[in-house]
C-alpha cells in the first residue's frame, strides 16, 4: 500500500527534512515506486506537484528537496497501485474546491467492495478508489451543507461520518486539508509527532541525516508531522487507534471530542 506524510504548522514551514526520509521509502528502503506528489497550502489556494515515477528516480523530488516550499498545511503521498494504473492522472493527492477554499487530499489502503455514488458536484480524472472517496467526500459535506462552511465541531463530526461510512468497505487512512485546518483518519496505520519547544535534534531512520531543529525554530513555533510509520528514530511519536479522525490546527492537535449543532458531544472513532 502507499504511505502518507503530513505537516500542519502555527507558521509557514518546510517539510525539507521529514520529505528526505519519507522520498527514500518511495524506492529505495520500501517498495513504493508507483508514483509520488505533494501539495502545498497557501491562503485559500493550493499548489500540487505529482510525478509517476518512484521518488528516488524522479527530478522534481530532487528539486522538491533541494528547494524546499513553506506553507502552513503539506500533504504528501507515495504510492503503490492497489486499484489504477501508474499515471499522472493517479497520483496523489488529489484537489478540489468547496466553499470558496482548494482541499487536498491522500490516501493510503485498498476500498475493495466500496463503489463511490454518482454525484452531480465532483468526478474523478482518474481510476483510483482513492480519487473517488475523495469526490464523495467533499460531495458528502457540500449536501450536508450546502449553505457554506459549517462550525469546526460540525465539519469533523461530518467528516468522521463519512470516513467510517467508506471505512466498512476497506482500508482508509487518508489525510485531508482546507489549508487551515487538518483532518488526518486512521484504520491501520498512522502516526503523529508535535514538535514545539523545547527543540531538540531528531535522526532520521530511513537515511543518514540529522537536523538540530533548535537552530531552525522559534520559540513560539509549533509544528504537527504526521505520517503512515515514523520517520525519526529518536522523537516520541504517538500511534492513532484504529478508527481515530484527528484534527490538527496551528501545529496543535485538538480536543478529540466535538460539540454537534444540537449539543451532543461525540468521540471522533469507532
Amino acid at each position: 500500500m502507499c504511505q502518507l506524510l503530513a505537516m500542519n504548522s502555527s507558521k509557514p514551514a518546510a517539510l525539507g527534512f521529514s520529505f528526505a526520509g519519507f522520498a527514500e521509502r518511495g524506492g529505495r528502503t520500501d517498495e513504493h515506486r508507483d508514483g509520488w506528489g505533494i501539495a502545498y497550502h497557501s491562503g485559500d489556494g493550493c499548489t500540487l506537484l505529482t510525478d509517476h515515477l518512484a521518488a528516488i528516480d524522479s527530478p522534481l523530488a530532487a528539486k522538491v528537496q533541494q528547494h524546499p516550499v513553506k506553507a502552513k498545511n503539506i500533504i504528501a503521498h507515495i504510492r503503490k497501485a492497489t486499484q489504477g494504473r501508474i499515471a499522472p492522472e493517479n497520483t496523489h493527492p488529489f484537489a478540489r474546491d468547496l466553499w470558496g477554499k482548494t482541499w487536498s487530499f491522500a490516501h493510503n489502503g485498498d476500498l475493495k467492495t466500496w463503489r463511490a455514488p454518482a454525484n452531480a458536484h465532483y468526478r474523478a480524472s482518474g481510476d483510483t478508489d482513492s480519487e473517488q472517496a475523495f469526490c464523495h467526500l467533499l460531495a458528502s459535506l457540500r449536501t450536508r451543507f450546502p449553505a457554506g462552511e459549517p462550525a469546526r465541531a460540525d465539519l469533523h463530526a461530518a467528516i468522521g461520518e463519512v470516513a467510517r461510512e467508506i471505512a466498512a468497505h476497506g482500508t482508509f487512512n487518508f489525510i485531508l486539508s482546507d489549508g487551515e485546518l487538518l483532518f488526518a483518519h486512521c484504520s491501520t496505520h498512522l502516526h503523529y509527532v508535535i514538535r514545539e519547544y523545547p527543540f531538540s535534534v531528531a535522526q532520521l531512520i530511513d537515511c543518514e541525516r540529522s537536523i538540530d531543529f533548535r537552530q531552525h525554530n522559534h520559540l513560539d513555533d509549533r509544528i504537527a508531522v504526521i505520517a503512515t510509520h515514523p520517520l525519526t528514530q529518536n522523537e516520541d511519536w504517538a500511534a492513532f487507534a484504529p478508527g481515530e479522525l484527528k484534527l490538527f490546527a496551528g501545529g496543535t492537535l485538538l480536543p478529540a471530542t466535538a460539540s454537534t449543532a444540537q449539543g451532543v458531544y461525540i468521540q471522533i472513532s469507532y
